[in-house]
């Protein structure tokens, strides 16, 4: 608890969060996008899901090319990325084909792509490594509060506009990209080579592959879930008030994990958290297809819990391990996560139209299940700390950089 008010407290984490927060409220709102899209172009769920891969896909291969950016120039112009993100964002509702539409999307997604290495690099330099954990969790645990805002949001505004509320997010992208590129003008944005941090010579890379598959499939199906859960209950009859709440629940319950998992991985280790998520969430997710209606619920807080809650410790792995290139570690972590995640949306809708939704979904536990082996394969404490060189395992050794100033 120490750690996380420690945390909270840190003015430029506190930045980045607002930020992260802005930026994934884009991908909150495009699944509240798919009925209007469905009934608008006349698709099927197969084809609809393409949006989220032109989004998703395009942010995710970008991602590491925006990391050796990172450590090459730093990150003071992360608000731009959200400039980018806010501008373009608002075409898509106005597209007059959905094949423009995927094209506009795609170009949208450069904003996530630039904006999350930027972010998670920027992070690892605010606190010593004994919160470090915690401290990109709840910056992480911002961009979760984002993707539960965007149903809510999609539901009043684009229940009020239609498709054309798109243009409503603008506001608020502009001003919170403006408040994060005044905030970080003057420090936050040192690039990573010029930290102290030593070139980065050989990769682990069984450990690494480990850790990119592990971050991937837990992608899948939180995206997945998230993607369809309001098509799935529009269509079983539920009315939008209720399963816009239900998306959001199932987001913002992984916000409360991620900073739980982060204060328990600074005390037992990553490696135990997430093996330990990944065996309760088989249960959580079969829950959570199984029995859909009010319970769905108290699922969704299981599930968003579990399955959601371990992507900053990952990523953390991955920047050990890569150390002296955090910024590409990080788009290396992020990009596979996201693309797998954004391919396993459209595959989703593949097998949902063939077999249905419900069975379709529930497939998604037996993706949990068989990723638990290969988080077995994952890095210890141990192991990552003998990658440090001396006196730098906890943080020693070197001086922890003034935070942006807000």
């Amino acid at each position: 608890m120490n750690d996380v008010l420690l945390a909270l407290r840190n003015r430029g984490l506190a930045t980045l969060m607002l930020g992260h927060f802005t930026v994934d409220s884009y991908i909150g709102l495009i699944p509240v996008l798919y009925p209007l899209l469905i009934h608008r172009f006349h698709t099927d769920l197969a084809t609809v899901g393409l949006v989220s891969l032109a989004y998703g896909g395009t942010a995710s291969l970008s991602q590491p090319l925006f990391g050796v950016l990172a450590d090459r120039f730093g990150t003071r112009l992360t608000g731009l990325a959200l400039v980018w993100t806010a501008g373009t964002f608002a075409v898509v509702g106005f597209v007059p084909s959905f094949w423009l539409l995927l094209v506009v999307a795609a170009i949208s997604g450069l904003g996530s792509g630039a904006f999350h290495p930027f972010g998670a690099l920027t992070v690892r330099r605010l606190l010593p490594h004994r919160g470090a954990n915690t401290a990109m969790s709840v910056y992480v645990t911002g961009g979760t509060i984002g993707v539960a805002a965007g149903p809510l949001i999609g539901v009043l505004v684009l229940g009020a506009l239609g498709t054309h509320g798109t243009v409503a997010m603008v506001p608020l992208g502009l001003a919170i990209a403006v408040y994060l590129l005044l905030a970080m003008r003057t420090d936050g944005g040192v690039p990573s080579s010029s930290s102290g941090t030593p070139p980065l010579r050989s990769i682990p890379l069984i450990p690494l592959a480990a850790t990119v598959a592990t971050m991937a499939s837990r992608n899948w199906t939180v995206m997945t879930l998230q993607a369809y859960t309001p098509t799935w209950y529009h269509l079983l009859g539920y009315p939008p008030w209720f399963y816009g709440p239900l998306a959001t629940t199932l987001v913002l319950a992984s916000a409360l994990g991620t900073v739980g998992c982060g204060a328990l991985a600074d005390r037992h280790g990553r490696k135990a958290v997430i093996l330990a998520s990944l065996a309760l969430s088989v249960p959580a997710v079969w829950l959570f297809v199984a029995a859909p209606g009010p319970l769905g619920f108290l699922w969704a807080v299981l599930v968003g819990g579990l399955a959601a809650s371990t992507a900053p410790l990952t990523l953390m792995m991955a920047q050990e391990l890569m150390r002296g290139r955090p910024g590409l570690a990080t788009g290396l972590i992020l990009g596979p996560a996201f693309v797998t995640g954004a391919i396993g949306v459209p595959v989703t809708g593949v097998l949902a139209d063939h077999l249905g939704l419900r069975t379709a979904l529930t497939l998604q536990v037996a993706v949990v299940a068989a990723t638990i082996p290969v988080a077995l394969r994952l890095p210890g404490e141990r192991f990552l700390r003998g990658l440090q060189p001396a006196g730098d395992a906890r943080g020693e050794g070197a001086p922890v950089p003034e935070p942006p100033r807000a």
